[in-house]
C-alpha cells in the first residue's frame, strides 16, 4: 500500500481518468465521423477525423508499417521507464510527480490507438487562415502539458532540499 500513499503512485487515479476520457473522446469521433469529416466549433479551431500512422506531426507516416512497431516499442519503454521512476518518488514531489504521471496517461492513451488500429487517432485541429497545426487528441496534449511540467521542474526544484 506504500506504493500507493507514498509515491507518485498515488495520482493513480488520475492516469486512469485521462486514459479513459483520451479513449471515450477517440471512440466517439471514430464511431460518430467519417475520416476526414471536420466540424466547425470556432473560427480557428475544428473537430477534424484524422489518422497518425507516424508519431509527432505524423512523423514516419508513410514509413511503410513498421513505424507502427518501432513507435509501439517505444512507447512501451517510456511507460515502464516512467512508472519505475514513479515508484521511487517521494511524496513531496508534487510537480515531477504529476508532471510524470500526465506523460504516462498520454503515452498509454496513444499506445492503445496504435496497438488496437495500427494509428492514432487525431481530432483536435487548430487553424488561423491557411496556417494548419497537426491534428491532436487528449492524450498528446497531457503529453504537453507533463513535459512542460518536467521543464518547470527541472528549473524550480530545489534538488535535496526535503529529503
Amino acid at each position: 500500500m506504500r506504493l500507493f500513499q507514498e509515491t507518485a503512485w498515488r495520482w493513480w487515479w488520475l492516469i486512469a481518468l485521462l486514459i479513459l476520457l483520451d479513449q471515450l473522446t477517440k471512440q466517439l469521433v471514430h464511431q460518430q465521423m467519417a475520416l476526414f469529416d471536420s466540424i466547425e466549433l470556432l473560427p480557428f479551431f475544428n473537430l477534424t477525423y484524422v489518422r497518425n500512422y507516424g508519431a509527432a506531426f505524423s512523423f514516419l507516416s508513410d514509413a511503410g508499417g513498421w513505424q507502427r512497431w518501432f513507435f509501439t516499442g517505444i512507447a512501451i519503454g517510456i511507460s515502464v521507464v516512467i512508472a519505475v521512476w514513479m515508484s521511487r518518488l517521494k511524496r513531496h514531489e508534487i510537480k515531477l510527480s504529476l508532471a510524470l504521471s500526465l506523460v504516462l496517461a498520454g503515452a498509454i492513451g496513444n499506445l492503445i490507438d496504435r496497438s488496437i488500429y495500427g494509428y492514432v487517432i487525431d481530432f483536435f485541429h487548430l487553424y488561423y487562415q491557411d496556417w494548419h497545426y497537426p491534428a491532436f487528441n487528449i492524450a498528446d496534449s497531457v503529453i504537453c502539458i507533463g513535459a512542460a511540467l518536467l521543464i518547470w521542474d527541472s528549473f524550480s526544484s530545489d534538488s535535496g532540499a526535503k529529503k
